[in-house]
């Protein structure tokens, strides 16, 4: 299950489908807490926390991001469930309208026990125009954080994390439709190693799909608190043919597939995404820390790196991406 990281420097490495490969460096921004990309046709589309607005960056060329126009397509009411703390936003194409997630809290009521996952959909074929509709909270059983969704066998599932007691877990259920959910939610995963436990919370949170080349599934998760060093990325896996939504399906791996490397200078790496290239290629994104002790502030910086699966099927992560220049 568990792949140990690889110690690898800074090196070249293609990042296009193709001989044309673009060079960035790490970290692509100055500033990116809970970074996500996704990419249509050539257009990578970049997000991250802002907190009161959701902003897209659309490129080509992923070493330049920096220099690609933000553009606010949507803000928070001043009242009403999603007025505050706008966390976590992710694109995604399904059925040809664009859909966007993110987390929020209620107005009056920044806490746990008021936040949510909310979605606003976009019939037209920019998602950095058009109009977003607003389709509401999704009902999830708890409240709770970090929601993203995926299709397996013909099935579309929404997964994130919900406060269950004084913990943070990770639950499962079938969708109805992007915003509709449908039938009992899985708890399929709960804070029960050491390293999900720093910082004095119980936490994981931020899962994302990586679907297997040989069927197999994969959910990678940051655990503990984001404001310790120690914050890092887990993984679960479960074998081709599983049914998601039973909790004995997945495996948890015992150490973090990403933590905190001082070698690299990187620190509290967690909240990550994955996208491909045009070629076909799996990649990850995630914010990290420049140095110890930085918390949870927009000083967290967006960092890629490609990931290669196994002989047997599963992911390999290599060390963080430290800093450099890379192609």
């Amino acid at each position: 299950m568990f792949r140990p990281a690889l110690a690898l420097a800074p090196l070249a490495i293609l990042l296009g489908g193709s001989a044309d490969g673009q060079r960035f460096t790490n970290p692509l921004l100055p500033s990116g807490p809970d970074p996500w990309i996704t990419r249509e046709g050539q257009d990578y589309y970049y997000l991250n926390t802002l907190g009161n607005r959701i902003a897209i960056r659309r490129t080509r060329d992923l070493g330049r991001l920096a220099e690609a126009e933000e553009v606010t397509v949507w803000r928070a009411p001043p009242t009403g469930p999603n007025a505050q703390s706008i966390w976590a936003p992710e694109l995604h194409r399904i059925e040809g309208k664009w859909y966007l997630y993110y987390t929020a809290a209620a107005a009056g009521h920044d806490d746990d026990a008021h936040r949510g996952i909310f979605v606003l959909e976009n019939a037209g074929e920019d998602p950095l125009t058009g109009d977003w509709v607003d389709r509401g909270q999704l009902k999830t059983r708890h409240t709770g954080i970090d929601g993203t969704t995926f299709v397996h066998a013909g099935k579309r599932y929404f997964v994130y994390s919900p406060y269950v007691g004084p913990d943070s877990n990770l639950a499962i259920v079938e969708m109805a439709n992007p915003w509709t959910l449908k039938g009992p939610e899985s708890i399929i995963a709960r804070p029960d190693q050491t390293w999900e436990r720093q910082g004095g919370r119980q936490i994981l949170e931020g899962p994302e799909f990586l679907p297997g080349p040989s069927g197999a599934l994969f959910l990678s998760y940051s655990g503990s608190a984001c404001w310790s060093d120690d914050y890092a990325i887990g993984l679960l896996s479960a074998p081709a043919g599983a049914n998601p939504l039973d909790p004995t399906a997945w495996t948890k791996a015992p150490r973090p597939v990403i933590a905190k490397s001082p070698a690299h200078g990187v620190y509290a790496p967690g909240h990550n995404g994955f996208f491909t290239t045009p070629g076909g290629e799996h990649w990850i994104v995630y914010h990290a820390n420049p140095g110890p002790e930085m918390k949870c502030t927009p000083k967290r910086a967006p960092r890629i790196r490609r990931v290669s699966f196994g002989r047997d099927g599963h992911p390999v992560f290599g060390e963080p991406a430290g800093d450099g220049v890379l192609r």
